[in-house]
């Protein structure tokens, strides 16, 4: 919007603490490496899971008016919301002809 960039990103079964944002350059990066021991427990035995915990790596490559040093995310109730703003200097401006 006129404010700047949202994103909504569904990580159901996920702590804050299990996904990972990055910037890399102009590159915003969201990722999630499952642990090979995470669900491997050996007096539990699993007839049905109803969340499938797969890996993943979402990248975005985001625009030069953004300003990617002020993002704000926040995650509740398994999704993850991020917030990039608008940089100051990508707002219109007028032009005065001489």
């Amino acid at each position: 919007d006129k404010t700047g960039l949202f994103f909504d990103i569904a990580c159901t079964g996920l702590t804050k603490k299990q996904v990972k944002v990055d910037i890399e350059g102009d590159i915003l990066r969201v990722s999630y490496t499952k642990d090979k021991d995470e669900d491997e427990e050996k007096d539990i035995h699993v007839y049905h899971s109803g969340i499938a915990k797969r890996s993943f790596n979402l990248g975005y490559k985001i625009a030069r008016r953004f300003d990617l040093s002020k993002i704000e995310g926040s995650m509740k109730d398994g999704l993850l919301k991020l917030f990039i703003p608008l940089t100051p200097e990508s707002k219109p401006k007028t032009v005065s002809i001489k």
